[in-house]
């Protein structure tokens, strides 16, 4: 079997670790790996098959030899480096939203669009988290019936920040315990036992950044430039899992036996529908695994031709390392 040179631009990250771990649970052919990392990581080591590798500092000489790379550094690093892998030749996976809206770079989820892959030009941008959960939820409705437009609202579980998210929500619930005075640094406000209804900087109308990929990527992802999304993004008490509800509008009726019988047969999706019996997506169900649970399915009683769902996914692995992984399985296949 030929094997391939990966590096990993952010190996010590909460990303960049789920990554390492992804690439040796599905055996992707890794014949050497180079996790790269800031100067003040360099020498430290993280473990890959059981093995310790040393880490290296991310400069432009690193990436020579390489074949590809999974990026999951801030967008700043993203652009700083992506010259640099291009022009060494490897393919650049990138988790950050530095490329995802260049009309060069094709923006991919392995269920969904997996043919865009062909049309890179060296770099591939993985989606936002939320982004990704629901166009593979929804991805199979809009097969039955083109989507015109969709109202979401996402609940983002706290490990979506980074690996200080759900330390201080330990911290706040110990310190409420306590009777002690909580002091937010990751959130803008107390997260324990309270919901915060900003994701993001304003960016269109009083929508935030993060409410606007929703549009914005899913657009990319569908195929469907003319997609219109209203989306409220909610930072809530959880620790891992993002959850979304989904109104879908359709240009014509789709039935409820339709959409179920639909999202059970897509890839990537798990239905769990059965409110007689408390059957549906929760993020203790979903998380530290990589399919997606569609549930709640059910008529839209504003418009004839809608459709309400709650989908839950992994925002870690799917929403980020797993859907870079199967990307990077993609362009093997296709080498």
């Amino acid at each position: 079997m030929k094997t391939y040179t990966v590096a990993v631009l952010g190996a010590t990250g909460a990303v960049g670790q789920e990554m390492l771990k992804i690439l040796a649970e599905r055996n992707f052919p890794v014949g050497k790996l180079i996790p790269l990392a800031s100067a003040r990581s360099a020498g430290k080591t993280v473990t890959f098959r059981g093995e310790q590798v040393a880490i290296q500092e991310a400069r432009d000489e690193a990436f020579q030899g390489v074949d590809i790379v999974l990026g999951a550094a801030e967008n700043d690093i993203a652009k700083r480096f992506a010259p640099a892998i291009v022009a060494a030749g490897a393919v650049f996976v990138d988790n950050s939203s530095a490329f995802r809206l260049d009309p060069k770079v094709p923006l991919v989820v392995p269920e969904v669009n997996p043919e865009d892959v062909k049309n890179h030009h060296g770099i591939i941008a993985n989606p936002n988290c939320s982004t990704i959960i629901t166009v593979t939820a929804v991805n199979a409705l809009n097969a039955v019936a083109p989507i015109r437009t969709m109202t979401a609202s996402t609940y983002q579980a706290v490990s979506g920040a980074g690996a200080g998210g759900p330390i201080e929500l330990m911290d706040e619930v110990e310190a409420l315990r306590e009777g002690r005075k909580v002091e937010p640094k990751v959130f803008s406000h107390q997260i324990a036992y309270n919901l915060i209804p900003q994701i993001g900087s304003e960016q269109f109308e009083g929508y935030t950044s993060e409410e606007m990929k929703m549009q914005n990527e899913g657009r990319k992802i569908m195929h469907l430039p003319e997609l219109k999304v209203s989306c409220t993004c909610v930072r809530v008490p959880v620790v891992r899992s993002h959850s979304i509800s989904v109104s879908c509008h359709f240009d014509v009726p789709v039935t409820v036996e339709q959409a179920r019988a639909a999202i059970a047969a897509a890839p990537g999706c798990r239905l769990v529908d059965n409110l007689a019996a408390k059957e549906y997506p929760m993020p203790l169900d979903t998380s530290d695994q990589d399919i997606v649970f569609v549930g709640r399915i059910r008529p839209d009683l504003t418009d004839d031709n809608g459709l309400c769902l709650w989908c839950c996914g992994d925002q870690v692995r799917k929403g980020a390392a797993t859907n870079a992984v199967q990307i990077a399985e993609l362009v093997i296949q296709n080498d």
